[in-house]
């Protein structure tokens, strides 16, 4: 295939932290986290509409223009089919947004020829984008200054969000100090007993079909959550399977997704409940488990929990 010159993104590894939180926003999966850092993997899957620009903590990603291989919707549309309509409708739409709508009727038009290969109307997807009422998408230079500044406000803005006295690090690597509550602190030594059920419990470790795992409820909760909330075990924990698992951290991710998908596929695990922490770093877990459920063959539940750095639940949603 010919490249030529056209818009494309370009990312600045020393800026990239690895957060993830410009994966699910990139609709056409151009996008991967390897070795701890954002990849752009196929130059025919990037629109260099800057989509997952406003999503990026650091101010990493950027438009540039440079010899490329041309953007290839029939690509991008064969791979959102197998995700489902509502990824296909934010594709479409996030199209439609940016008045690219030439891809629009490509992408359509390829999946009138080929309903045998998906099982959702196209009816209906046709009907929702051409109701999709299109937004004014800001110069993408302005869009990504304009992120940046509201992702360093994502924590309280009376905090700082630089990574110890450097002032440059991530929201979640700042240091923060507050008391533990006063009845805490007065209260006298107990013995809360666990409710853990299993071992082990970290992801890397954990087989996807020990029995253990078997039409559980799985909770998967970032590593930092059970520090963080004082009742994890009372209130969280009782019945279920636990993993657990750090996004900025942990190498190899991929092989996450795939345990995802055996425990869902083979061990038919009844639903997933994720619990991450505020900081933006720890949207990453539910994006792999979006993922895994996306891959999977079967259908599962999942609610996300969010805890504040103090342990307070933020939200619990069911997604």
């Amino acid at each position: 295939m010919k490249n030529n010159m056209r818009e494309i993104i370009k990312i600045d590894e020393s800026l990239c932290n690895g957060c993830g939180l410009c994966i699910p926003n990139c609709h056409e999966g151009a996008l991967r986290i390897i070795d701890n850092k954002a990849r752009l993997i196929s130059d025919l899957m990037c629109d260099g509409l800057g989509a997952c620009i406003g999503h990026c903590p650091k101010g990493a990603i950027e438009i540039e223009t440079r010899e490329a291989a041309p953007y290839d919707e029939i690509l991008v549309i064969k791979d959102m089919v197998k995700k489902g309509k509502n990824t296909v409708i934010a594709h479409l739409c996030h199209l439609k947004d940016y008045n690219e709508m030439e891809f629009v009727k490509q992408g359509v038009q390829w999946m009138s020829q080929n309903q045998d290969t998906f099982d959702f109307d196209l009816q209906e997807i046709k009907k929702t984008v051409h109701h999709h009422q299109a937004g004014t998408k800001k110069p993408k230079k302005v869009e990504a200054k304009t992120a940046t500044i509201k992702s360093s406000l994502i924590m309280e803005p009376s905090r700082s969000v630089g990574h110890g006295s450097g002032g440059s690090g991530c929201p979640g690597s700042q240091n923060i100090s507050f008391d533990a509550p006063a009845e805490m602190a007065q209260s006298k030594s107990t013995s809360t007993p666990s409710a853990l059920r299993q071992w082990p419990v970290q992801m890397h470790l954990l087989n996807p079909n020990a029995p253990f795992i078997k039409n559980a409820d799985l909770l998967i909760a970032a590593d930092c959550v059970a520090f963080s909330v004082g009742n994890f075990h009372s209130n969280f924990l009782p019945g279920k399977a636990l993993a657990i698992a750090c996004p900025k951290l942990d190498s190899q991710q991929q092989a996450y997704i795939d345990k995802l998908i055996m425990m869902i596929d083979e061990s038919r695990i009844n639903t997933i409940t994720v619990m991450i922490m505020e900081v933006p770093c720890c949207g990453g877990l539910l994006r792999l488990v979006q993922e895994a459920c996306l891959e999977a063959s079967r259908k599962v539940p999942v609610k996300v929990i969010s805890v504040s750095v103090q342990g307070e639940i933020l939200d619990e949603s069911w997604v």
